[in-house]
């Protein structure tokens, strides 16, 4: 079998692109400087599809795909901006303000806030969902972190940079639907948990629900570009 890489050549948006065979359509739009809004996607991360956002149109398919796990295929012509796409991403935005309790005038995270970011982008100016403010705990057991469920979109990016660049899969997932929370070890405090205390999580984090104790009240954003650079030094081992 030939070592070559298998070229795939594509259209999207109508501009004609071309990709190594398992390259996601994310990944080639990237490549191209073709914009497609996510929020559980970290590159150094793997991806999971969670928060829907990356969706993106497909001649001959009814279906709108995860742009960030759906592979590309020879001939494909993918639409990434359309006025369905659009009405998509915008009542998924609705949704997830709508879930939890994302105050961000008094959020720790205000201005600092993937998710207050891209509603400004996708236009979001109201929510026409009602609000189900749920009553969830805040749990700050930790000396340096703070967990507020309230803020927490369900990404899991803590998740997999705990388990993938860390190794400690401290943080997990427990309950279903609406009733899903992120819990670290058998839903101990935090505080009282195997935690090593190296705060990836904490920098993954694309809203207020993890923030570092010392920085509230600092105009100190995340960091969770270091990433990449994480697997490229582990490779290089």
């Amino acid at each position: 079998m030939s070592d070559a890489v298998e070229v795939k050549t594509l259209i999207i948006d109508e501009q004609e692109v071309s990709a190594r065979r398992g390259q996601t359509i994310l990944d080639v739009a990237r490549e191209n400087d073709i914009n497609i809004p996510t929020l559980c996607h970290l590159e150094g991360l793997s991806d999971v599809g969670a928060c829907r956002l990356c969706l993106v149109e497909i001649k001959g398919s009814n279906k709108l795909l995860p742009a960030c796990v759906a592979t590309v295929f020879e001939g494909m012509e993918v639409s990434t901006n359309t006025e369905r796409l659009q009405k998509h991403r915008r009542m998924i935005l609705e949704m997830l303000f709508a879930e939890r309790n994302h105050i961000c005038a008094v959020c720790v995270s205000n201005g600092h806030c993937e998710l207050q970011t891209m509603g400004q982008e996708q236009g979001l100016t109201h929510i026409r969902l009602p609000y189900r403010n749920p009553s969830l705990n805040v749990d700050a057991s930790h000396e340096r972190f703070t967990v507020d469920h309230n803020r927490c979109i369900l990404c899991t990016r803590c998740v997999r940079a705990c388990a993938e660049i860390e190794g400690a899969h401290v943080w997990d997932v427990m309950g279903r639907g609406i009733n899903s929370i992120v819990i670290t070890d058998l839903h101990e405090e935090w505080g009282s948990s195997t935690c090593t205390r190296c705060g990836k999580c904490v920098q993954v984090c694309p809203t207020g629900a993890l923030f570092d104790k010392s920085k509230v009240g600092t105009d100190h954003p995340k960091n969770p570009d270091f990433l990449p650079y994480l697997n490229l030094m582990r490779e290089a081992q």
